[in-house]
């Protein structure tokens, strides 16, 4: 991909808003009036702009938008939003916080316009707001997430999901599949791929020489083959051939101490074999819930597709549709996936 800018000049960043139902909007809003967010690079927002003024009003802010419909056409100012206006989601047409075809519709075209701004170079990365599965489903897209959608436009075979946040970099084998079908998808080659894909990440944020924790699949890593013989049919193999490349690898180690011993500064990511493995602890390390207003207090944490033709970072919550138009969502983790995309598209750069 060739890059949008000059190398002397911040990148120009796509920001998909999400769903217009729920907060992704909001949150997308929200990350723009933060100044270090400008200082890294040049944001804008795809989607509809109609939804973006009304969301300026929900919050408050005294940004203006600015509708543009070319890339160079957006602005170098802090105090201007400029959303590539794709005028498909009038706020009329769907019910704030509700499961809507016109919505997930928008949410998809979004998402589509950001990758194909990001293959033609003129944006140097793209960032996605939280997405409704079920929204995309009625509007008649079958795709499980994000991540399964940029592989499918980019026509990539291989890829990975991998959340990051402050200690945490966990990389995953498998992600929406059904855990019956786990088993059978743990091979060499897909473990080696996910470490290959880590390491490479890594260095990519300036980690020279990453160690890296890989996890079992069963309890206590197999316990010598008492509880499965994943570890030594298809995981222990990938990390041998891994350390033969020159990769500082180690495991299997048992799920239940990986993620304390990464969080502890053991290692610089982990492997995860399948997507709750991997979730469960990067979400209670960076979620925070708060019993008296029943809803999440604290959201961070960034979700990044590995192994993709373009920069693809997002946001690593949902669509929230119970706080959706209150003005009360968090937009700690949308900065976060900014920060990442910028980091990311410098060292591309580079």
């Amino acid at each position: 991909m060739k890059s949008a800018q000059p190398e002397d000049s911040l990148p120009r960043i796509a920001i998909t808003m999400g769903d217009p139902a729920g907060i992704g909007p909001e949150i997308a809003v929200k990350s723009l009036t933060h100044s270090n967010v400008h200082a890294l690079c040049r944001p804008i927002l795809i989607g509809d702009a109609a939804v973006i003024r009304q969301t300026v009003a929900l919050t408050h802010s005294s940004h203006k938008v600015r509708s543009i419909a070319h890339v160079h056409q957006a602005p170098e100012a802090e105090d201007v939003i400029s959303v590539y206006d794709l005028a498909n989601a009038a706020p009329d047409s769907f019910a704030c916080g509700e499961v809507s075809a016109i919505a997930g519709n928008a949410a998809y075209e979004a998402i589509t316009t950001a990758i194909s701004l990001a293959q033609s170079g003129e944006v140097d990365a793209t960032v996605t707001g939280p997405i409704n599965k079920q929204a995309l489903r009625a509007a008649g897209h079958a795709f499980a997430g994000h991540t399964e959608i940029y592989a499918h436009v980019t026509e990539t075979k291989s890829y990975a999901m991998l959340l990051a946040d402050r200690e945490l970099r966990i990389i995953h084998v498998t992600t929406h599949v059904p855990l019956r079908k786990v088993c059978d998808m743990i091979t060499r080659e897909r473990v080696f791929a996910a470490i290959d894909m880590l390491a490479n990440f890594c260095h990519s944020i300036g980690i020279k020489r990453p160690r890296i924790g890989v996890a079992g699949l069963n309890p206590h890593a197999g316990d010598g083959g008492l509880f499965g013989n994943e570890e030594a049919v298809a995981i222990a193999p990938a990390i041998e051939q891994a350390v033969d490349s020159g990769y500082d690898a180690a495991g299997p180690v048992p799920p239940d101490t990986l993620f304390c011993k990464a969080k502890g500064g053991l290692y610089d990511g982990c492997v995860a074999m399948y997507h709750d493995q991997g979730h469960i602890p990067f979400k209670y390390n960076g979620f925070e819930w708060d019993h008296a207003a029943r809803t999440m207090k604290r959201v961070s944490g960034v979700n990044i597709t590995l192994g993709l033709p373009i920069i693809r970072t997002s946001v690593d919550h949902g669509t929230a549709f119970d706080i959706a138009g209150q003005g009360v969502a968090s937009e700690e983790a949308m900065v976060n996936a900014i920060e990442y995309a910028a980091k990311m598209a410098r060292t591309v750069r580079a």
